[in-house]
């Protein structure tokens, strides 16, 4: 069973008890979340949010998405962003720390912003093989209970960059089978708890020195619906979407066939940096099974901002302008 008909059968199981005889949705105190302005709650017809529809856009349409290196996102910030851009991101990407809370007012704030939110869920302090195993049970399941009653879609990315070895749950640290087995485990208790809202995003590094081989990592087309790869370019790298991205897609091909998402990507400063912008965008517009892209706009001693000079920003607005970007979310 595919992550999709799994998330089908949850959203079934959950509204049809209720609803079977009536033919109405249950009942019950909703957050006005994915219709309202308010961050009140109201006694109203609950049904879940399904976001299937968010996996694979229709009509070609295409996430544009935006990175700041985990730094709170005010409105008036990412507006600034999106002046300089041309146009508003419809994806922002957030960190969210292992027992931490899942910053349901930002989430809001972004869903409401007609922004999907991409949460980077980093396990820093505890191993892998130690939430395979269910020692982390009663904060994973309240984590999601919690992203369950906000009833707004959000994409979740569990551990990612896994097989990086500079990642404290990456190649040294933990197993391939340690990630598997934390990834379904942390999965299905989601799926338990009723969480119908949330699109599963696995995302291995792609050109990181020393990263290890793909499909050891894979938990299995049950459990994911994004492949959400990471890679930037360096002056001394890969600078076209084909050599930075194009053998981590030809090898999982060999696996899947899940829609892929540029989780995070960006370009150093110099002469590449223009013609790497134009060739992801035409690249990502054009290929049906490449959904959108997070561009990391930040300056943490590499200037990787859009900005970084005006011809890679007239890069960015020129590829930009075109209209599968930027859909609205909130309509499919």
């Amino acid at each position: 069973m595919t992550a999709v008909s799994r998330r089908r059968a949850l959203r079934w199981s959950l509204a049809a008890p209720a609803c079977a005889v009536a033919g109405c949705a249950p009942s019950r105190t909703a957050p006005i979340g994915a219709g309202g302005e308010g961050s009140e709650t109201r006694s109203a017809p609950y049904v879940p949010f399904d976001v299937t529809w968010m996996i694979r856009p229709p009509h070609h349409r295409k996430y544009l998405g935006v990175s700041f290196a985990g730094k709170p996102v005010t409105p008036g910030f990412l507006s600034l962003w999106s002046g300089r851009a041309g146009k508003a991101p419809n994806l922002l990407s957030l960190r969210l720390p292992w027992y931490g809370s899942p910053r349901t007012d930002q989430v809001l704030a972004v869903w409401r912003q007609r922004t999907l939110p991409y949460l980077s869920w980093e396990p820093l302090g505890s191993a892998l093989r130690d939430i395979a195993a269910g020692r982390h049970d009663g904060y994973v399941r309240h984590t999601a209970q919690t992203v369950r009653d906000l009833n707004v879609p959000l994409a979740l990315a569990f551990a990612p960059g896994m097989n990086d070895g500079g990642r404290p749950w990456g190649t040294g640290k933990a197993a391939p089978a340690d990630f598997v087995g934390a990834w379904r485990r942390v999965h299905d208790l989601f799926q338990d708890t009723g969480v119908s809202n949330v699109i599963w995003a696995w995302s291995p590094t792609v050109t990181k020195k020393g990263s290890a081989r793909l499909k050891p990592y894979y938990p299995g087309d049950a459990y994911v619906d994004w492949l959400g790869l990471v890679g930037h370019c360096t002056q001394d790298g890969p600078h076209t979407f084909g050599t930075l991205f194009g053998p981590a897609v030809e090898e999982v091909r060999a696996f899947t066939r899940n829609p892929v998402l540029v989780a995070r990507t960006a370009a150093q400063p110099g002469g590449h940096k223009s013609a790497y912008i134009e060739d992801l965008v035409h690249t990502v517009a054009t290929h049906a099974d490449v959904v959108g892209f997070i561009w990391f706009d930040t300056d943490d001693g590499t200037d990787w901002r859009i900005d970084s000079s005006p011809a890679a920003l007239a890069a960015f607005r020129r590829g930009v302008a075109n209209p599968r970007f930027g859909f609205d979310v909130r309509h499919p």
